[in-house]
């Protein structure tokens, strides 16, 4: 099967997936009501994630994972922050985090393509934005009440410099 006949055929499941939901709120009314109370708009967000997972799975392109994960990811920060449990202002600090998202994601692909380069690339962002994360986190706002690690912070961020800049000096070359 073609790659553009495999999209259009994606494109279509999706689209009567969605129109037999629809359908099933119309016949059943309770499903409806449970719809109203329970569906919030960062959940819409997180549909669309879905369904670029199920994009990605159905025309067999690995690498939908990535903006699945990232929209997801957003969707999943907003719905947190729309039920109380972080505040809007954590966006000061939680922009660190969309970089882990992608690594989320390049790390899945390259599970599903077997890519040693990706999962390696995927696991390096993660901890990438894990940092920036302790750091503007602890900068920004209190991320987890008091956060324990501030008066610690420049310690462990010239550890962490030393220890990129001994990986680049000392590292074979190939």
């Amino acid at each position: 099967m073609s790659n553009s006949k495999r999209k259009s055929v994606a494109s279509g499941i999706i689209l009567m997936l969605i129109g037999l939901l629809f359908l099933a709120m119309q016949i059943v009314p309770a499903l409806r009501l449970w719809a109203e109370g329970s569906f919030t708009w960062p959940m819409s967000i997180i549909i669309v994630a879905f369904g670029l997972l199920v994009i990605g799975a159905l025309t067999g392109t690995a690498d939908m994972l990535v903006p699945a994960c990232i929209v997801g990811g957003i969707g999943g920060i907003l719905y947190l922050q729309n039920a109380g449990v972080l505040t809007w202002e954590s966006w000061a600090y939680l922009w660190t985090v969309l970089p882990g998202f992608a690594g989320v994601g390049v790390f899945l692909a390259g599970l599903v393509k077997w890519s040693k380069k990706e999962i390696v690339d995927g696991i390096q962002t993660i901890l990438v934005s894990g940092v920036l994360l302790l750091v503007f986190g602890s900068l920004m706002g209190d991320m987890f009440g008091r956060f324990p690690l501030r008066d610690y912070l420049p310690i462990l961020l010239i550890a962490l410099g030393l220890f990129l800049f001994a990986r680049a000096v000392f590292e074979k070359r190939r």
